[in-house]
């Protein structure tokens, strides 16, 4: 594993170097479509905005590439601005990802001071009549949503709560947290995708899926969403009630009939079709770093059980089958995600935040359970 990591990383530095030349000074990179040789990118207020700097920081800090250091801090200057963004949830995504790694290697003030102010653009979206960040704004088709890829997003709250910021940022993550663990899951520990709630009554209009293949089907990348973010608060406020919903999400994932040999979900556990359809690797990495957390918190028995799982999921992930080629893939590294099927929208592409958990998996595994 120590050698396939250190490879994987010689990969990411050449292959994001790559990235970098294939993408305009003032956007970031968002997917690669292998069929059409078509990269698509994005302004800095999109969702996945954090994720390239993001990913070049857990590069520079497996291999001290000095080039690759300076192009994630050329790419957090255009990001900076969005800390002070409202328009959705994903401040965590934007901003914890990239300007949290970054402080947490380089201590520079200045990244910190953009953390604590994507808290407040967040904390703004919090909507006290229902224990709930609002996740997107109203539209015709859902009145106040708030989806599961929020749990993600409350890294950062928990994060400048406990590191020097208002207390009431942790307040909000913890209230979001439990008003999710009461009202996202079935009684098979699956989440839905969507809640929509209605403000004025305080109560739950309906429960629906944007990007699975149906209201009552578990979407794969949103039950990673659960488990790493359920694992995550574990980590910071020490409630054995999240760790205990982290459990039962993972047995869910890693005892569910659907999920292949390789361990790497098809896009949706109840996708029509199976065997014969798309696999989601970015659904794959995040699960895979959400489980080498979690066998830091549970019994000797279940670790070994979760730290197998993950260990076969990187080690699929880094076949032909997942994994590009060098100077491909428009200098991607994860091929086979999905973004949303139902929309059409990047399918079977490589797209940022796969890349990211994927070497943030790679990084906890060489970190947490190689020995030294």
């Amino acid at each position: 594993m120590n050698k396939l990591i250190e490879k994987n990383f010689v990969l990411a530095a050449s292959q994001y170097k790559l990235l970098e030349k294939n993408t305009p000074d003032s956007l970031m990179p968002r997917f690669f479509d292998p069929a059409g040789n078509k990269s698509g990118t994005s302004n800095t207020k999109w969702w996945c905005s954090g994720f390239f700097p993001g990913s070049l920081l857990y590069i520079y800090e497996q291999t001290k590439d000095e080039e690759i250091r300076r192009i994630a801090e050329k790419r957090l200057a255009i990001l900076e601005k969005e800390k002070y963004y409202t328009g959705n949830h994903d401040l965590g995504f934007m901003i914890y990802c990239s300007f949290g790694n970054a402080y947490r290697l380089f201590g520079k003030p200045e990244y910190k001071e953009a953390v604590m102010t994507a808290a407040g653009s967040l904390a703004s979206r919090y909507r006290p009549a229902i224990n709930s960040i609002q996740s997107w704004n109203s539209s015709e088709r859902l009145n106040c949503p708030v989806i599961i890829d929020n749990m993600m997003n409350l890294e950062l709250l928990y994060w400048v709560s406990d590191n020097g910021g208002d207390a009431k940022y942790r307040d909000i993550a913890v209230t979001h947290a439990n008003t999710t663990l009461q009202h996202h899951f079935r009684a098979d520990n699956s989440s839905y995708h969507v809640l929509d709630w209605d403000l004025e009554k305080k109560e739950i209009i309906k429960k629906v899926t944007w990007q699975g293949a149906a209201d009552s089907s578990a979407w794969a990348r949103g039950q990673s969403w659960g488990l790493y973010g359920y694992t995550m608060m574990y980590r910071f406020s020490k409630n054995k009630a999240y760790l205990e919903q982290a459990r039962k999400i993972g047995n869910f994932l890693l005892n569910h009939p659907n999920l292949p040999a390789d361990k790497i979900p098809y896009w949706d556990f109840n996708a029509p079709g199976i065997p014969d359809t798309y696999r989601d690797a970015s659904a794959g990495a995040v699960m895979a770093s959400a489980l080498l957390e979690l066998g830091q918190y549970v019994s000797k028995k279940e670790k070994k059980k979760y730290v197998r799982a993950a260990k076969q999921m990187l080690l699929s992930l880094s076949s032909d089958v997942y994994l590009t080629q060098p100077g491909e893939n428009g200098g991607f590294l994860l091929k086979q995600n999905v973004g949303s099927l139902p929309h059409n929208s990047e399918v079977k592409v490589s797209l940022t935040y796969a890349d990211y958990y994927f070497l943030e998996a790679l990084l906890r595994y060489k970190n947490w359970y190689l020995k030294k």
